[in-house]
């Protein structure tokens, strides 16, 4: 057999032979056969119930608060509690000496016992006018001083027992027996923490928002896991000129009193509701300062769209533009997309062996 040359082939032959071989060189399976669809999670945007929030630090204070002190400079006769003991309104916390009181009330009461039954006497002899009436007004005056003079030593003697002026937590003792207190002397702390006033501050432009009987929500690193509800129930009057921002009560139930006075919290003042679209937060796309989410269209085929964000929740965030009720965005498999991708809704059970 003669082996071909090609130089001796028409030009148009050579051309015949090339196409043949480019073509059959295209019989690949790839190109044989369309592109599959990715396959993603997308979800459908409606509105939804949103509350905006208005986060701050705040500073725990107990319901009431007041540090025990003595009136009168004596020594200490007895203490009748220990560090962190919880008492009522009207226990004894301190009883001070008062053997010289005790001795003034029983000579005053009996001054007062001898006037009163004086008086009554002269009563009983005026009645058969036996004694003028002048004499019966000069006794009813002594018999008031004496009633008068007991009254005093009866509240000098009320000066020396020192007792708790409201239900509480007792703090660290700071007296002990035959100790010398003198007016101003701290005997202890005295802390009501059945309920706790949370104060914060917020920035002025709030101000137009903040109502009492506002709900907030507080944390604390203490208990990282616990959530406290509470409610505003007062806005302070005035601006600080210096911060420009506005002082924040807020009352905390403590009943199983796991808070204490002093603890900083992180919390959240909860406004009022209102409709909102939104997405979960892992839809959205971050290219430098702006905000994308791939859309999917009717053909199946997704495009990046640009938004804008509003605030943010767990998980979730406000798209304030860019986006309508209706829309279907992709919320898993954004990284293998690109405009024009035609993708699928993946299947249930794809989802969970991807999780």
């Amino acid at each position: 057999m003669r082996r071909l040359d090609s130089r001796s082939l028409p030009i148009a032959s050579l051309l015949m032979l090339a196409a043949g071989l480019a073509g059959c060189g295209d019989k690949s399976p790839a190109a044989s056969e369309a592109s599959p669809a990715t396959a993603v999670v997308t979800t459908t945007v409606a509105p939804e119930a949103w509350r905006d929030a208005i986060d701050a630090l705040g500073t725990a204070r107990a319901n009431e608060s007041v540090t025990l002190t003595a009136k009168v400079s004596e020594t200490v006769r007895k203490v009748a509690f220990e560090s962190g003991d919880v008492v009522r309104a009207g226990d004894v916390i301190v009883d001070l000496s008062s053997g010289a009181q005790l001795a003034g009330l029983e000579e005053a009461r009996a001054a007062y016992q001898e006037a009163e039954r004086l008086l009554k006497r002269q009563q009983e002899l005026a009645g058969k006018q036996l004694v003028a009436a002048s004499a019966i007004d000069s006794q009813r005056a002594i018999r008031d001083v004496a009633k008068a003079r007991m009254d005093v030593v009866r509240a000098q003697l009320s000066d020396r027992v020192i007792t708790a002026p409201f239900d509480g937590v007792l703090g660290l003792r700071q007296v002990s027996p035959g100790s010398l207190v003198t007016p101003g002397t701290p005997i202890a702390t005295l802390d009501d923490i059945s309920v706790i006033k949370l104060d914060f501050q917020v920035p002025e432009r709030y101000l137009a928002v903040l109502a009492r009987g506002q709900g907030i929500t507080a944390r604390s690193e203490t208990y990282p896991d616990n959530r406290f509800v509470g409610t505003v129930t007062h806005v302070d009057s005035r601006v600080d000129p210096v911060t420009r921002s506005v002082t924040v009560r807020a009352e905390i139930p403590n009943g199983e009193g796991l808070l204490r006075p002093g603890m900083l919290m992180s919390l959240q003042v909860l406004l009022a509701p209102r409709d909102a679209l939104v997405v979960p937060e892992i839809a959205v796309i971050q290219v430098g300062v702006e905000s994308f989410v791939f859309r999917v269209k009717p053909d199946q085929s997704v495009e990046r769209a640009k938004v804008l964000l509003g605030s943010r929740r767990e998980g979730e965030v406000e798209i304030r533009s860019g986006l309508a009720a209706g829309d279907r965005v992709v919320t898993e498999g954004t990284v293998k997309l690109r405009d024009g991708v035609i993708v699928v809704e993946a299947e249930s059970g794809a989802r969970e062996a991807g999780q």
